[in-house]
């Protein structure tokens, strides 16, 4: 059937997709962990080799500029969380999702998860797309599962742009 949201939610998701293509499908090796200012978050292993992300529960002033090892964490972070909760599941603990150590690892999941959405993003009907949402907001904002799916594009068209604009101006310093 149908579904007229549907179609252009997705539309824009693989608008969004493809736009990321051209950055990630660009990265090197050397590119995750660069850090363009003395202020920066990135990843780094702990003692037991456990890649982890800095953070803060309440965002520091300045903020810090993050890698791009940061930001591919972040998404696997945020992505698989959406998913879980559109499927009705609980997902881990920010604490619990870890970058896979490597560039490469990093876009493998990306691309994971790009074909898990693709997938909860097809089945969604009219009706799905109605039901209560209560991600990334508060359970009483009501809001829906079409607000998640597009907050999703937002927030991956956003993240993308700022891999994009880290991947440039390492390649810039490099010039």
């Amino acid at each position: 059937m149908r579904s007229p949201r549907r179609d252009l939610l997705r539309w824009q998701f693989d608008l969004t997709w493809a736009l990321a293509g051209i950055h990630l499908d660009a990265l090197t090796p050397e590119d995750f962990l660069w850090e363009p200012a003395d202020l920066a978050w990135t990843v780094r292993p702990d003692a037991e080799g456990v890649w982890r992300p800095d953070w803060a529960d309440t965002e520091p002033d300045p903020v810090p500029v993050p890698t791009i090892g940061w930001l591919t964490w972040h998404i696997g972070w945020w992505w698989g969380a959406a998913i879980d909760h559109a499927e009705g599941r609980t997902p881990p603990a920010r604490e619990d999702v870890h970058w896979p150590g490597d560039g490469a690892a990093a876009i493998a999941r990306l691309r994971e998860l790009h074909t898990e959405w693709s997938r909860v993003l097809d089945g969604f009907d009219e009706s799905e797309l109605d039901r209560p949402s209560a991600y990334p907001w508060p359970a009483d904002a009501g809001l829906t599962i079409a607000h998640l799916a597009g907050w999703v594009n937002a927030e991956l068209m956003k993240n993308v742009a700022e891999i994009g604009h880290l991947r440039m101006l390492r390649a810039a310093s490099l010039a």
